[in-house]
């Protein structure tokens, strides 16, 4: 039996890559780009869709690191439809075996990977082609009292960006946002506990 996608948990807990089945033929492709089910039985949690955000891309251009006050926090399966990008995660749970540490999945339209993070985990995306378009799922409706922007070349967190991409571009919001160790001062970044007790309650 062929399994239509296969779902591997990265390093920092709490974040999986998705890698789907494709069926090619002279038509053309098709994939099963979500499965809840599936995704479910690999977490251990369901995931509610209550938004779904799209964004398009020029090469070079970096979003994030993003991330959302827990609870609700927001949890994300991110997949590219179009062009290609780095998607990376970043563990900021203070209290976190991984913390301070980032994984990153290569995005496209030849492996069609997608990638799913729980709620407490911060998000950065830098797309590698012009019109590279990324496709979000996410479990909470936007809250911009709750989101915020962690810089993404604080150099304690030390992303680390291919020479293909170019030059990089951020929004004057990413490019003036504070530093990791400015939320770890404000005490205001998602705790280990209390987010691994919040996914408990999400659970199936």
């Amino acid at each position: 039996m062929i399994v239509p996608v296969a779902i591997r948990e990265l390093t920092i807990a709490d974040c999986w890559e998705v890698s789907p089945t494709q069926w090619k033929d002279d038509r053309g492709v098709f994939l099963e780009s979500f499965r809840a089910d599936l995704l479910e039985a690999a977490t251990g949690s369901s995931f509610t869709l209550r938004q779904s955000n799209i964004s398009v891309s020029n090469r070079g251009v970096l979003r994030g690191i993003h991330f959302a006050d827990v609870p609700p926090g927001q949890a994300k399966y991110v997949t590219v439809t179009s062009g290609a990008g780095l998607d990376f995660v970043v563990d900021i749970r203070v209290g976190s075996p991984t913390f301070g540490r980032w994984e990153s999945v290569l995005l496209d339209t030849v492996e069609r990977k997608a990638l799913y993070l729980t709620e407490g985990i911060g998000h950065a995306f830098l797309s590698l082609a012009d019109g590279t378009t990324l496709s979000y799922l996410v479990s909470e409706t936007y809250d911009p009292v709750a989101e915020h922007s962690i810089n993404p070349r604080d150099p304690q967190i030390a992303l680390e960006f291919p020479a293909a991409s170019g030059p990089i571009f951020l929004s004057p919001k990413d490019q003036e946002a504070p530093l990791l160790a400015d939320f770890v001062a404000a005490g205001t970044l998602p705790q280990w506990d209390a987010v691994r007790a919040f996914r408990a309650t999400v659970g199936l």
